[in-house]
């Protein structure tokens, strides 16, 4: 019997993006934004957003020299 492609690990498997947080690391970002303190209980913990950020690609730009500059896009 084969192992299902979904269940198999890659060598960059362990580097992936994970939404769901352990409780210290929900605790560690509600402390920092201040919705945490040291009485509160730790069950019961509110959701915690973790959002993925994309960086944008740098755009090359020709100046009059010939010479290329990298410039940030800031697409809204």
């Amino acid at each position: 019997m084969s192992i299902h492609p979904s269940l198999r690990t890659k060598p960059s498997g362990l580097n992936q993006f994970r939404t769901v947080l352990k409780r210290s690391e929900r605790i560690a970002k509600l402390s920092d934004q201040g919705d945490f303190s040291d009485g509160d209980s730790p069950l019961g913990l509110v959701k915690v957003a973790q959002r993925r950020m994309v960086a944008k690609k740098k755009k090359k730009v020709e100046t009059e020299g010939g010479e290329e500059a990298t410039e940030a896009t800031s697409d809204s």
